[in-house]
């Protein structure tokens, strides 16, 4: 199997993860003829001329490919033919005129969706996902559509795998490979061949394209990339749209609901005029144009025409989402898991105070030990005595002196006045176990005055228990300074003159120097910020690494509730089906590791909240992947940013709150546009409807009623600029498409009834002619279905209490007076309309007048009979127009939520 694998690698310049598995790494190496010290550039784009670019999709913008998609409606594509048809059959002046219309809806779809979609590529183009590739024995940061088979990638915790990988190295690694099989425990890696025939889900030897490092580190052999890969193939047959959201699930629903009284309104009308011996022809055109009226055909510009604006919006308050749908993921944020360094507090940490092992401060701090000057190999026994805490804490440092990498808390240690008289030089270090989540320490082995030395910095409350005779004057302290909201780390030595490496089973039988004292104070604007997402009903919980007391005391001075505390270790023994309830009582979770991050991330998306994470450090990453927003910062690691769906530009939780207020708009603008359409629309349609059963003539020409909804239409593209009250911010809304069928079984029969008083005093009073009649209902019913956004928009008195933006207000009245002036234009004859009597012009005024004036009190009556925004079992909240929460649970299937992640995944595999 090696050697068929072997040619085929060279045939092709690309292998199988399957095959590259049970094959060693020289054998690997060998088939792609790679070198661990990378590849020359000119290999490179030798390579990528023969394979192509790593990517799974291209996102380029086709004005073609948006024109076509303008057609792929069923229904003008039947009117169009019936159109044609009646052109050459003699009724071509009606032919033209549907025709025309047409043309104009379809640019007017074209120009909103092409805009929207260029607002997607820009996004795209401000976004760069990276990988850590070894070439020509230097590494270096290239974007990962640029790998190629041969290439050697560093992978770390909580990056996504670039590539399908034969491992060279592995760290203690895991992968979350759940993208691919669904599973969600961890899979173990290693370099040891499998044996031929494994099957994929057990490829320990490789780390595959789109799975995510969980834990460890490691070197890998780029053995396949793009389509080649596993993830690559379902990330093509899954297509280029992406898993559907939940907001787009309820477009769909309700466009499923809107198909279906159309279809019945449409073959009830055609067997009417049939059975009225009516021409086939016109029957048809006049059905068609019914179902035509009763689409939204707007609502999938009016949604992307909103997304856009809300991320050009998002951008002006340094906000920087990666796709449209992120605006609308934001406005469902219920839940917000947030780290405290940084985004509750400054984020720079200060130095306070270090004390010695008995709890009193080290003054003078750390002077330089007595025989300092004693070289590390002098004769005689070892000094036991130790450097103090903030030498010892400068030792088992990793970051440089000057400050310029390692964590916050090893640079402020540099930073300290006292640093730059620390005898540093004096030590030589032989070995350095680096800190990790699960010891949460470090340790290094120096020589110096001392002799051999075993350094060890980290959790003041894990460390002390590695420590022995600890003074109680010490655990005094240590709980004093906590309680004040101090980060203390412990430091401690012990003589280790056998020692050549470090294991962490070393970390043992040590003496504790004393505790560092570190303070990070509370924003002086998080409290208000905090206010504010409360008042948006966003559940604020913060996780840290932190000790629980320190993470309190924060919440405490921010006026964050304390509902309960659970740490790492309380975690650990809560089951999963255990968990989600734990969540819900406790808002602050201590000392925690980045799987247990990501594992309560899941617990509350399962529960069926949507949850945001808001994190900047490589331990956040896989938090990041897990929730329904990923939030990360300009300043974070490459590997949270990499993660995150949302950029905050500045680290404030003040711009996140814009976030979650600027979806909710868009979702409550959408709603208007949607009302819009089940009431008037489907009130109009109804109408045109009855009428054509007991009317001698059509009630209105096919070609007037598509003029009508192109002009309604026309109109409502001003609907994503409308403000919105802020009851109808306070809470997140999601669909019911139960709730919205109420609304159209309310007001659409409302709209019919005042459509057949004007029938009535258009015929019996004012005695109309066919052409008198379309004119006036025309007029009439463009009226009231365009002026009764004013109505709707709003729980409150319209133009009273709240006042829509300047740009719908011109659109509507320009559009009633649109309606109004063509009767009087050289086009009303061909379009089949006459000038109307001077008596319709009042009747037609108070018909619409008395249509708004019922609408309103109807609405105050509807909307007082439900909670529509207010969620299940939840407090009492401000209520909005009709989108009801769905009740806990999920919202989505396991495979559906696994369908949508593997398409956000596989956005960082696109090329242009």
């Amino acid at each position: 199997m090696a050697v068929h694998a072997t040619g085929a690698a060279r045939d092709e310049g690309w292998l199988a993860a399957t095959d590259a598995a049970a094959l060693t790494v020289a054998d690997a190496l060998a088939a792609l003829g790679g070198d661990p010290q990378g590849l020359t550039p000119d290999e490179v784009r030798r390579r990528r001329d023969r394979v192509g670019p790593n990517a799974v999709r291209t996102h380029r913008v086709s004005a073609v490919a948006v024109l076509a998609r303008q057609f792929r409606s069923a229904l003008l594509g039947l009117l169009l033919a019936a159109a044609t048809v009646s052109f050459f059959v003699g009724e071509r002046t009606d032919a033209v005129v549907i025709g025309v219309i047409l043309a104009v809806s379809v640019g007017l779809g074209f120009a909103n969706e092409y805009r929207a979609e260029r607002a997607g590529a820009a996004l795209h183009d401000r976004v760069r996902h990276v990988a850590s590739v070894v070439r020509a024995g230097r590494v270096e940061t290239v974007d990962v559509v640029d790998l190629v088979p041969g290439d050697v990638v560093r992978i770390g915790l909580g990056q996504v795998v670039p590539a399908d990988l034969r491992l060279i190295e592995a760290h203690r690694l895991e992968c979350d490979e759940s993208a691919l099989t669904g599973e969600s425990t961890a899979a173990v890696k290693d370099t040891a061949p499998v044996p031929p025939g494994t099957p994929p889900d057990d490829l320990a030897s490789c780390a595959l394209m789109g799975t995510v490092v969980r834990a460890g580190s490691g070197v890998g052999l780029v053995v396949a990339t793009a389509g080649h890969t596993a993830f690559g193939r379902i990330a093509v047959g899954l297509g280029t749209r992406h898993g559907e959201t939940e907001f787009q699930q309820g477009l769909r629903r309700f466009s499923l609901l809107l198909a279906r009284v159309a279809g019945v309104l449409t073959a009830l009308i055609f067997v009417i005029n049939l059975v009225l011996h009516r021409p086939v022809i016109d029957a048809v055109l006049f059905s068609l144009a019914i179902a035509v009226g009763i689409t939204p055909q707007l609502l999938p510009a009016i949604v992307t025409a909103s997304l856009a604006a809300g991320t050009r919006a998002l951008a002006a308050r340094r906000v920087l989402v990666k796709r449209l749908v992120c605006v609308e993921d934001l406005g469902n944020v219920e839940v917000l898991f947030t780290d405290k360094t940084g985004t509750l507090t400054d984020g720079r940490l200060t130095l306070a105070e270090a004390l010695g092992p008995d709890g009193r401060p080290a003054d003078p701090p750390d002077a330089a030990a007595p025989d300092a000057a004693r070289p590390p190999d002098a004769a005689g026994p070892p000094d036991t005595a130790g450097p103090g805490p903030l030498l010892a804490g400068l030792l088992a440092n990793e970051s440089g002196p000057d400050g310029s990498d390692g964590n916050p808390l090893d640079r402020a240690l540099w930073q300290a006045p006292a640093a730059a008289a620390q005898p540093v030089d004096a030590y030589r270090r032989v070995a350095v176990l680096p800190f990790d989540h699960q010891r949460r320490r470090v340790s290094v082995l120096v020589d110096g005055p001392h002799g051999r030395l075993l350094v060890t910095k980290g959790a003041a409350e894990e460390l002390l228990a590695l420590c022995v005779d600890v003074p109680q004057q010490a655990r005094d302290a240590l709980d004093a300074r906590l309680a004040d909201g101090g980060r203390v780390v412990a430091v401690a030595s012990r003589p280790a003159p056998d020692l050549a490496g470090l294991d962490p089973a070393d970390e043992r039988d040590l003496r504790l120097a004393g505790l560092l004292v570190l303070r990070d104070p509370p924003k002086a604007d998080a409290a208000g910020a905090v206010r504010r997402l409360a008042a948006l009903g966003v559940t604020v919980k913060v996780i840290t690494g932190d000790h629980p007391a320190v993470a309190v005391r924060v919440c405490e001075q921010l006026g964050l509730p304390v509902t309960g505390v659970l740490t790492g270790t309380d975690l650990a023994r809560l089951d999963d089906a255990a968990l989600p309830a734990a969540i819900e009582r406790a808002s602050v979770f201590a000392r925690v590791s980045p799987e247990d991050k990501a594992r309560l991330v899941r617990a509350q998306r399962t529960a069926g909240r949507d949850v945001a994470f808001l994190g900047d450090g490589v331990n956040d990453a896989l938090a990041l992947h897990a929730a329904d927003v990923g939030i990360s910062v300009d300043t974070g690691t490459d590997v949270a940013r990499d993660a995150a769906d949302v950029l905050l530009l500045d680290k404030d939780l003040d711009v996140l709150a814009d976030g979650v207020t600027e979806g909710r708009r868009i979702f409550a603008n959408t709603i208007k546009y949607v009302l819009m359409g089940t009431s008037s629309n489907f009130g109009n349609m109804f109408s045109a409807a009855g009428a054509s059963a007991f009317l001698p003539f059509l009630p209105m020409l096919p070609g007037q009623i598509l003029l009508n909804n192109l002009i309604y239409d026309l109109s409502q593209i001003a609907i994503p600029t409308d403000r919105v009250d802020a009851d109808q911010l306070a809470r997140p809304a999601h669909w019911d498409v139960r709730e919205i069928r109420r609304f159209m079984l309310t007001f659409g029969p409302l709209s019919s009834l005042f459509d057949f008083l004007a029938f009535a005093l258009l015929l019996g009073v004012l005695h109309a002619g066919p052409t008198e009649f379309r004119t006036g209902w025309f007029v009439e019913s463009l009226a009231t279905q365009t002026l009764v956004v004013f109505a709707i928009r709003t729980r409150a008195s319209p133009f009273w209490r709240s006042r829509p933006s300047r740009p719908l207000l011109v659109a509507a009245l320009a559009a009633v007076a649109v309606a109004w002036l063509i009767p009087y234009l050289p086009v009303a004859g061909p379009l089949g309309f006459s000038p109307l009597p001077p008596l319709f012009v009042p009747v037609v005024a108070a018909l619409t007048v008395a249509y708004l004036g019922l609408v309103e009190l109807a609405k105050r009556t509807l909307f007082a009979s439900s909670d529509l925004l207010r969620p299940p079992d939840r407090a009492p909240g401000p209520a909005g127009p009709p989108g009801l929460p769905t009740p806990p649970g999920p919202r989505r299937s396991p495979e559906a939520s696994r369908r949508r992640r593997t398409h956000r995944r596989a956005g960082r595999f696109t090329t242009r």
